[in-house]
């Protein structure tokens, strides 16, 4: 099965709704896109508007839930998924979500200020999370332990020399 990743840049069209699945946070959100296109005698004009609703799990719903408004410009990165059903009446009904692993304000818009997150105490992990928490911190070992790495050349001699 193919999997269909986009990026979405739009305005939050509703409140953000956060609840609890067990321990899973979930947040959810309209999303407004409104391309817009050149028209010789008329400049830019405003499309349809596309809505879209936006589903983020785990960290990122708690960020969301924290970070993000109802008329905000954002830009979203993640995965078209579609839901079949059939109502009451055993009509076949559809429902399109985007499940985003990325959110941020579209910063062509405004300015904003990140403020990192503090770990949680007891709340697990994804095996990515680790391995990027663990490659950070032998990274930062690295640059501590020379803080002024060859360059250019220099890098290529040390690396002959080291193997």
């Amino acid at each position: 099965m193919n999997e269909i990743y986009v990026t979405i840049q739009g305005r939050v069209g509703s409140e953000v709704e956060f609840r609890q699945a067990g321990q899973v946070s979930i947040a959810s959100f309209r999303l407004g896109s409104n391309p817009r296109q050149f028209v010789r005698d008329k400049g830019w004009v405003d499309r349809p508007t596309t809505w879209f609703t936006v589903e983020c799990w785990r960290g990122l719903a708690e960020n969301v839930k924290e970070s993000v408004g109802k008329g905000q410009p954002v830009v979203v990165f993640g995965k078209l998924k579609t839901t079949e059903w059939q109502d009451a009446e055993g009509n076949p009904r559809s429902k399109t979500v985007l499940e985003a692993t990325s959110i941020g304000h579209d910063l062509t818009r405004g300015v904003a200020m990140f403020t990192k997150r503090a770990p949680q105490v007891g709340v697990q992990t994804s095996s990515l999370e680790e391995e990027m928490r663990e490659l950070s911190e032998f990274v930062d070992s690295q640059a501590e332990a020379n803080p002024f790495p060859p360059q250019g050349s220099e890098a290529l001699e040390a690396d002959r020399r080291a193997a």
